[in-house]
């Protein structure tokens, strides 16, 4: 499988995500208290209102009275949404920043988890612990993505459900990091996974083909992965060509796999 060039190991990326809990920029959240209910409805309104299709992936409801895990909670915004549907909610994450923010994003709706800031490539719980492991957006900012996938696999109960998203390779938002950073740059020779991994987000993030996802995933029963495209895809684009853009091309794909 294609890999990056950059040498991250997760400490860098714990120093990245550490200093800013992934959508709770200024720009998102403006000049409200830090950690007020206005401040993370600002967050959940922003990130359902790009992201919508989250609710369609996830189907919160459906679970209700599992024992999920979330892999990279963030701001705590979907994990919200499982404990409010009933689940028995458990989140790690590689950062204590993202930690705080969702231990206090449920305590204002008097909800709880069990959180724990933990690096999610040795997960702390027995075989088969979980009905349900989700995880959006997280696992491709890892160092070893594969290890966090066995370990997926290893807590999922027989028949246990994975729901995730991991980021398109062969996308428009890849592709404008390439013309950026590539093209324009006298570089056309750099490849669309090395930009990724040096231009978006964190370092060493990695962005995948629908092949790779299924070869990730290969030790499942059952592995959908659908690309969708996103406002991120579109952006910079006129309107009347986006209409037309094909799913293939997404920067997010959407994963549900049966162990």
């Amino acid at each position: 499988m294609r890999r990056s060039s950059v040498q991250e190991d997760n400490e860098d990326v714990r120093r990245y995500w550490n200093q800013e809990a992934c959508g709770t920029a200024r720009p998102i959240v403006g000049e409200v208290p830090e950690l007020s209910r206005e401040w993370f409805e600002r967050i959940e309104s922003y990130r359902y209102e790009l992201e919508p299709f989250i609710h369609s992936v996830a189907q919160f409801t459906r679970h209700h009275g599992q024992r999920m895990l979330e892999i990279g909670v963030g701001a705590g915004t979907d994990h919200l949404q499982w404990a409010r549907a009933g689940l028995d909610c458990h989140g790690v994450d590689l950062t204590e920043r993202a930690i705080e923010v969702t231990r206090a994003r449920l305590a204002l709706y008097g909800l709880t988890s069990h959180l724990r800031r933990i690096d999610a490539e040795i997960l702390p719980f027995p075989d088969q612990s979980f009905d349900l492991v989700y995880s959006w957006g997280v696992i491709h900012h890892a160092e070893h993505p594969e290890r966090i996938i066995a370990e997926v696999r290893r807590v999922l109960k027989p028949n246990g459900l994975f729901i995730g998203m991991l980021y398109g390779r062969h996308s428009l938002v890849a592709l404008k990091l390439w013309v950026k950073y590539g093209l324009l740059r006298g570089r056309p020779d750099r490849t669309l996974a090395d930009v990724v991994a040096h231009h978006m987000e964190s370092p060493g993030t990695k962005a995948y083909t629908i092949r790779e996802v299924r070869e990730l995933y290969a030790q499942f029963s059952q592995v959908t992965a659908t690309p969708v495209v996103t406002p991120y895809d579109r952006l910079r684009l006129p309107a009347w060509l986006t209409q037309w853009l094909p799913a293939r091309w997404g920067w997010f794909i959407c994963i549900h796999a049966v162990k």
